[in-house]
């Protein structure tokens, strides 16, 4: 076969449409944040004591800290260059005249078996009250982490929901004719290759309880689907059968995947048990059915369909039975993603421009918004608190994965430095 171009879901899916009609280095990533949040908490985030020396090679942990609270839109950062460690008894009307509502700081120590020993508290300016705080003690090698878990904590106790900056995500890079399937931190650092090869990889997806990954390789020379443990490396062919087989999804409860098969005729959706064996036919069209997801419940599936003579998005439930024609917004909507709570569904539209453009859809009044004004959005997912989305996009000609709030006004960009990247998925909380 000749060699293929950095293959995604979108363009597998570009593909489909138009038929109708007739080991490099590891990516390095900077954050750009942009826009201005509706309503934003201002936190004050200090300097820890120490940081400084600890593991400079890491990253200081109140800049990852900030960064972190930044990145997620709904939090406003107030200048903070003193140091405030978690003993001090800082003045908070100070912090109050600062236009701070909250104020945390810390240190971080070295303790006698080469551990750092992260701490922070977290204090509430405007009720003058101390909200308590943690003690991390953590390798060396695992400093973000416990500053990733900080800004968790802290988010939690300022917002009310759960922080997701110690998640990970798994995303799929190129250099030259090598391809890497990747998992790193959720703002793109720490990266560890899982997988290199020479052919393509696609469709990354996490179980739910974050230890295995599933993926099509095309290492055989057609697309097959595997699942990989996290921790070992060890992996197994999940669907190597006649034809095509793609679109790996994990049911909630991470029992049984949905696929993409082709073995009987044109793709369709089946269902197949994690251990693998004979799968189950969801769908019983003439039609290409493809990109199936999961409600959370695992009573329903979002899938994508050319029935109705181009590609949308249709539901039907796990059992099987007739789907519902869930997408009407345009002629061509594909790559379903579907929140944690099943209120909000992210898909790909393409314009009658050409460009496609990342949507969300209230799923209950059917309301949908653009979140972008970009032209090659594609493959959504939703955090596991399911307050942002990654995807990934072009920006300036390059291949770039991006974050963005619901209402797509605070957008973080992961600009790489080393390769192509594409097909983010964002895991589980579980880590």
């Amino acid at each position: 076969m000749p060699e293929p171009t950095l293959l995604t879901r979108r363009q597998c899916c570009a593909g489909l449409a138009a038929s109708l009609a007739a080991g490099p280095a590891a990516a390095q990533f900077r954050v750009e944040i942009s826009g201005v949040g509706a309503t934003q908490i201002p936190v004050a985030v200090a300097k820890f004591r120490d940081e400084d020396g600890a593991a400079p090679s890491l990253g200081v942990v109140s800049a990852i800290v900030r960064a972190d609270l930044e990145r997620s839109g709904v939090i406003r950062l107030v200048a903070a260059t003193n140091v405030v460690e978690e003993t001090a008894q800082p003045v908070l009307t100070d912090w109050r005249g600062r236009g701070a509502d909250a104020l945390a700081g810390g240190s971080v120590t070295r303790l006698a078996d080469g551990r750092l020993d992260v701490r922070y508290k977290l204090w509430d300016v405007l009720k003058n009250q101390d909200l308590g705080g943690q003690s991390l003690a953590v390798p060396l090698a695992d400093v973000r982490l416990a500053a990733h878990r900080v800004a968790d904590a802290i988010y939690e106790k300022v917002t009310g929901d759960k922080g997701v900056f110690s998640t990970r995500i798994a995303y799929v890079t190129r250099a030259g004719n090598r391809y890497a399937l990747r998992i790193a931190d959720a703002d793109g650092e720490g990266g560890q290759v899982a997988l290199n090869s020479p052919d393509p990889i696609i469709s990354p997806a996490w179980s739910p309880n974050g230890r295995e990954l599933a993926y099509v390789s095309f290492e055989s020379q057609k697309a097959v689907v595997w699942v990989q443990d996290v921790p070992t490396g060890a992996r197994r062919k999940l669907a190597d059968f006649r034809g095509s087989n793609s679109a790996p999804a994990w049911s909630p409860d991470g029992s049984s995947l949905a696929l993409t098969l082709s073995r009987d005729g044109p793709s369709q959706l089946y269902l197949i048990p994690r251990e693998g064996g004979t799968p189950r036919r969801l769908t019983q069209s003439s039609a290409i059915d493809t990109e199936a997801v999961f409600a959370p419940d695992g009573k329903s599936i979002y899938f994508v369909s050319d029935r109705g003579g181009g590609p949308q998005i249709y539901r039907m439930a796990t059992s099987g039975g007739d789907a519902q024609r869930v997408s009407f917004n345009g002629a061509y909507n594909i790559s379903p993603a579907v929140s944690p709570d099943g209120k909000n569904l992210a898909f790909i539209t393409r314009l009658n421009s050409g460009a496609f453009r990342l949507h969300v859809m209230d799923v209950g009044s059917a309301t949908v918004t653009a979140l972008t004004d970009t032209s090659a959005d594609e493959s959504p997912s939703f955090a596991p608190n399911g307050k942002l989305i990654i995807y990934a996009s072009q920006a300036q000609g390059r291949d770039v994965l991006m974050t963005t709030t619901l209402d797509g006004r605070i957008k973080a960009r992961l600009l790489s430095t080393g390769a192509d990247v594409r097909e983010p998925v964002w895991g589980p909380f579980n880590r």
